[in-house]
């Protein structure tokens, strides 16, 4: 009686021994990728060198030392086995993704960029992507394609944070301060409590930009309700009141700065302004000497400057300010504080002088013309 049904055909010890090796690729493959995910990176290694002994070129293995260089900050080495995998394999999007994340951590956006574009060929939705890929026109200033990629994104995902955040900083790169405060509202609108930090600190930047310093005090005074030692929001707090001439509520968030990183010679000659706009001299001149003490530092030797011409030392506020003229020859303002030294001291024509030297340097200066023609009309 005959069977109707297939025979199975037993394998021969070939196909066997290939089969239980495939198998173990399989099982080691799936082992490595858990390992990484576990943050178990030496073991995931162990996990993919021990496949590419069994196969020399497995994409899997490859990938995954890419990504267990990757997460070790191996950058170079990562790009090696991506590049390996791409050779035999070169529509593999783990390592084209890979690739591309890895030039960017190398500020390699050009070679990010063809990567990333060579990835959307073969998924050309993935929003992931495309906002890399925007964040990377970004970063070497294409600004058209950049946007263009961004709006894409918004299309696809209306209120796709990464876009948004994206065009905020596009438009703040290039000066568009309207135009990005327009995006991180947009944020702030869709995460209101939820919203980052970061947001509020870029909302207040731009209206620091703006000069509409009341504006930016709100976002910087939210987000330290969020974080209360956050630099940028401290920063912030006592720029926008040093553009309100508001110097005593300056101080304060300077001096919170300075609590927590007492050697930083931005911060410590900024509080020496503070001090010097409210007639405290002594304590500005030891603010700008402790910057000073740090490394050189010019607008502490301006700060210094000023004090002597406050205090009527002017031959010694003019010796300072032609110091800085040989490292900034440009600045309008060491001309005119130069000028007003040398009228204090009654030598108009050296005042003149000194003006006159800086518009032939071919540049215009309202102020230094306004300076320049009350002197020639001796009012």
């Amino acid at each position: 009686m005959s069977d109707n049904n297939e025979e199975i055909r037993e394998l021969t010890p070939e196909e066997q021994a290939e089969e239980e090796r495939l198998n173990e690729i399989s099982e080691l493959s799936k082992r490595g990728y858990q390992l990484l995910k576990e943050n178990l990176i030496e073991d995931a290694i162990v996990c993919f060198n021990r496949i590419l002994e069994m196969d020399d070129n497995n994409n899997y293995a490859l990938v995954g030392l890419g990504d267990a260089a990757r997460k070790k900050n191996r950058h170079r080495d990562a790009i090696k086995y991506y590049q390996q995998c791409l050779a035999s394999h070169p529509g593999n999007n783990y390592a084209l993704f890979g690739l591309a994340d890895c030039y960017k951590a190398l500020h390699q956006y050009s070679n990010a960029i063809d990567i990333w574009e060579r990835y959307l060929e073969h998924d050309s939705s993935n929003v992931t992507v495309l906002t890399r890929v925007a964040d990377a026109y970004r970063k070497v200033r294409d600004f058209r394609r950049s946007k263009e990629i961004y709006l894409k994104v918004l299309e696809m995902e209306e209120n796709n944070p990464y876009a948004l955040i994206g065009l905020g900083h596009l438009h703040y790169d290039f000066r568009e301060y309207e135009e990005a405060l327009q995006y991180w509202e947009k944020m702030l609108e869709v995460k209101q409590d939820d919203v980052d930090i970061r947001v509020l600190t870029s909302l207040g930047n731009c209206h620091r930009k703006l000069k509409t310093y009341e504006k930016g005090l709100v976002y910087f005074g939210k987000a330290l309700e969020q974080e209360p030692n956050n630099f940028y929001a401290l920063f912030g707090m006592a720029d926008c009141y040093r553009g309100l001439d508001r110097h005593e509520e300056s101080l304060e968030y300077w001096q919170r700065i300075l609590q927590k990183d007492s050697r930083n010679k931005v911060i410590l000659t900024r509080a020496g302004d503070s001090f010097r706009h409210l007639g405290d001299f002594d304590k500005a001149e030891e603010y700008y000497r402790r910057a000073l003490n740090i490394e050189f530092d010019a607008y502490a030797i301006l700060g210094l400057a000023l004090i002597n011409k406050a205090r009527g030392n002017y031959r010694e506020a003019i010796d300072s300010l032609q110091g800085l003229l040989k490292n900034d020859p440009k600045n309008h303002r060491l001309y005119t504080e130069i000028a007003d030294c040398h009228l204090e001291l009654g030598e108009k024509e050296k005042a003149l002088e000194v003006l006159t030297s800086f518009q032939r340097l071919g540049i215009r200066n309202a102020y230094v013309s306004n300076m320049l023609d009350t002197l020639r009309l001796g009012r």
